[in-house]
């Protein structure tokens, strides 16, 4: 299979010496590139500005694991604690929230410039681990356990609801938020009716509901 071939704008000599249209790019030399104008076939040389990019380090955190990968990006690019961005590598692609920004030094922001970032820390948000407290319902916290689940970062929990995963159950109490999580107005969230999305979670807190789901049966 041939690659598609790269599109530029570009003024045309032979049809619209005036105004850009869509050139393919046929070959790069020192300099310029040979282009051929979509509207009319002329093929010519022009010069392309390309945009610099940077390349970065980039620490993933992952279900209590973490590995580095790299990304390119404008050097006069703005970032910040808490953005996302899609980070490919040769296993996967994945999305990931900054949670911290190293410059030179040691010295972390909340807000710089790609060119002054050494090292993006981050943890994946796109499939997420959340750590669940499940309380028995006649109030013995001895007999509290702890559960991991794992979904979608989109996926919403409720105060109020009843989850159900595999053969565990439970309705949520309240809802623990990481310090990342932007848009809340309380932490923790225990109104009926809080919600938050499990790439906001750092705990759940739970009344055990699975003996009633199995009664169901």
């Amino acid at each position: 299979m041939s690659e598609t071939a790269e599109r530029v704008p570009a003024t045309c000599p032979s049809c619209s010496p005036d105004v850009e249209t869509v050139h393919e790019v046929l070959s790069e030399g020192s300099g310029q590139v040979t282009v051929r104008c979509t509207e009319c076939s002329h093929v010519h040389k022009t010069t392309i500005e390309r945009e610099e990019e940077v390349e970065r380090d980039v620490v993933v955190s992952q279900d209590g694991e973490s590995f580095t990968a790299t990304v390119e990006a404008p050097p006069e690019e703005t970032v910040a604690v808490g953005e996302e961005f899609v980070l490919e590598t040769p296993e996967a692609i994945m999305v990931v929230r900054i949670t911290d920004l190293q410059l030179d030094d040691e010295v972390r922001r909340e807000e710089a410039t790609v060119a002054d970032v050494e090292t993006f820390w981050t943890r994946a948000v796109d499939n997420v681990r959340v750590s669940v407290t499940v309380n028995p319902t006649d109030g013995r916290r001895d007999e509290s356990r702890s559960l991991k689940v794992d979904v979608p970062g989109d996926y919403e929990f409720e105060v109020g609801e009843v989850e159900e995963f595999g053969d565990e159950a439970f309705t949520v109490k309240s809802i623990a938020l990481r310090d990342d999580a932007a848009g809340y107005d309380f932490n923790p969230l225990g109104e009926e009716g809080d919600a938050a999305v499990a790439k906001d979670v750092k705990r759940l807190y739970g009344d055990d509901e699975t003996s009633s789901a199995w009664s169901a049966w």
